[in-house]
């Protein structure tokens, strides 16, 4: 079987003016429930960014290090991982990996992170551990990808603390509202108890199906209830997204012209576009 890769995803993609101009954005991607394409849509979203020339840090806050395998990175290597990181005296700069996709680096995780969770919990300043990390290395990258377990633990806390927003994957299927509740919640917690104000940068439908009439009602179902928040791009059921993370690579390494590849790119250009527009508005107002 020949899989078709593509060593140079930048060809592929049609640069979005003005976008190198995003600086230090934190995007958590989280939803308790699993199964909904988080993992898959921090690598390959982090990977659309980077294809648009900006420098883009994956940080994997899930024991499971899905993100680090998904991306070729090795486990077991005797390298500090955001365990280390986060509990103990590692130097964040030696724990960043860089990827074999340009532009990409990730902050890699292992089976280790489990115990995270109950060291914490008489640790000092637990829930802001990972944003005093990551901030000397903030205004290094235009994004930073937070991929979160599923789970409301304090690795998810971590994140929504060190997060500017929250990207929501949203399965189409009866059940996908499932929880989302308890994240709102939390969400709004996090922005009260903090004084943290954290917003939601969208909700994203994956496995999107459009042959079905389920998904169809549960795409409008979900329109309805987080009215503009969800975005535009959807995320289509795909063999070779699925088929991507086994051979270490972000859809758009691994085929660029698949239709998984294109909505990520999409959604990239989606979000770039929201900033870019923002900004404009900010800056208007003074």
């Amino acid at each position: 079987m020949q899989f078709c890769a593509t060593p140079n995803a930048r060809a592929h993609v049609t640069l979005l003016p003005g976008a190198p101009n995003i600086l230090a954005k934190v995007i958590a991607v989280a939803n308790q429930k699993g199964g909904v394409g988080k993992t898959t849509t921090a690598i390959n979203l982090a990977a659309s960014f980077a294809a648009n020339d900006l420098k883009v840090l994956l940080v994997d806050s899930d024991p499971q290090g899905n993100a680090t395998t998904g991306l070729g990175i090795a486990k077991g290597q005797d390298t500090p991982t955001i365990y280390d990181v986060l509990l103990g005296d590692a130097d964040l700069h030696e724990a960043i990996r860089q990827t074999s996709f340009d532009g990409l680096s990730i902050l890699p995780s292992d089976k280790n992170l489990v115990a995270a969770n109950l060291e914490l919990i008489d640790a000092e300043a637990r829930e802001t551990r990972l944003r005093q990390r990551l901030s000397p290395v903030r205004n290094q990258y235009s994004f930073i990808i937070i991929d979160c377990p599923p789970a409301l633990d304090l690795l998810t806390l971590n994140a929504l603390v060190a997060a500017d927003s929250v990207l929501i994957p949203i399965q189409c299927e009866f059940f996908a509202l499932e929880g989302i509740s308890q994240l709102l919640d939390t969400i709004d917690r996090v922005s009260t108890s903090f004084h943290h104000p954290l917003k939601i940068e969208g909700v994203l439908l994956t496995m999107y199906d459009e042959r079905m009439n389920l998904t169809k009602q549960v795409a409008q179902d979900l329109r309805e209830f987080f009215e503009d928040q969800v975005f535009q791009t959807v995320i289509p059921r795909s063999i070779r997204l699925a088929e991507a993370p086994s051979f270490g690579q972000s859809i758009l390494a691994y085929d660029v012209r698949s239709r998984g590849a294109e909505s990520y790119i999409q959604l990239a250009k989606e979000i770039l576009s929201t900033h870019e527009h923002a900004g404009q508005a900010s800056q208007s107002a003074r």
